[in-house]
């Protein structure tokens, strides 16, 4: 599918829980002349052969370079095999390139730089903006003559992510509101258009900000553990699959109140068992 004159969705359907609305690998460039890919999917087979058969689609156009959001599993699996078919160089944040220099070799892998400028075909420009919170190597893309932002997992099309580190997710998401962006492509989920696109940065951190109203509201009510805090914050019927996540995310919040001072942490007492 092709979302602007010079980005091409690969969508791949995925089961996953926290993946709602699927799996996205984008193309960037001129078909006709060169291209740029952002991240490889999974480790899964039939992942990878669905990539390989949008690139013939494609005609097989000469790939430039594979740049990858961050380090986690359904983004780099299935690297080794695309970059096998495709011979490009792949680009990623210093901080995972020793891991993906042992999938692909150390030869074929290159430290982006923060605010690095990529050139592919058509005179398109990718910048490549560092964006820690999700993960600490997380990357995020824009083409800013199409006002297209490649989000990975940092902002998804159809619902929230998780965090790593909370401090450093609220300042990736301020240096993201402050760009012109109009189409927002996430790793997961539908590619969000105009107008909702447009604002998309800022209603993910107007949550955030919300939710720790609400973790503020349930240390108020006398709740202290994190757990009980998930029954009193999300809906009751969120799904057995999502409870660990949202855990996390309770957690990030409470140490970055914690960070701030806000709040203090009583360690947790132990008796013999019983």
């Amino acid at each position: 599918m092709q979302i602007s004159p010079h980005v091409y969705q690969c969508h791949i359907p995925d089961t996953h829980a926290m993946h709602p609305g699927g799996t996205n690998i984008y193309f960037v460039g001129d078909p006709a002349e060169e291209m740029v890919v952002i991240d490889t999917g999974d480790y899964d087979r039939d992942w990878t052969r669905q990539i390989l058969e949008f690139y013939e689609k494609l005609g097989k156009p000469k790939i430039t370079r594979i740049v990858v959001t961050h380090g986690h599993m359904d983004h780099i699996g299935g690297l080794d095999r695309v970059q096998d078919a495709m011979q490009a160089p792949v680009g990623c944040h210093p901080k995972l390139a020793k891991k993906l220099s042992m999938m692909v070799g150390e030869k074929n892998v290159v430290k982006l730089r923060s605010r690095e400028m990529l050139q592919t075909g058509g005179g398109t420009k990718i910048r490549a903006l560092f964006t820690p919170g999700h993960a600490e190597d997380h990357v995020c893309f824009y083409v800013a003559a199409e006002r297209v932002l490649f989000t990975g997992d940092t902002i998804l099309g159809a619902s929230s992510s998780t965090v790593e580190k909370l401090d450093d997710y609220m300042k990736s998401l301020g240096q993201l509101s402050k760009l012109r962006a109009e189409i927002i492509a996430p790793a997961h989920g539908p590619v969000v258009p105009p107008p909702r696109g447009r604002n998309l940065s800022s209603a993910y951190m107007g949550h955030r900000n919300g939710r720790e109203e609400q973790v503020l509201a349930a240390l108020a009510k006398g709740i202290t553990s994190p757990d009980e805090m998930v029954k009193d914050i999300y809906p009751k019927n969120l799904k057995k699959a999502l409870r660990p996540a949202a855990t996390r995310n309770v957690r990030q919040h409470l140490e970055k109140l914690k960070n701030e001072k806000r709040v203090v942490e009583i360690p947790a007492s132990y008796k013999l068992s019983d």
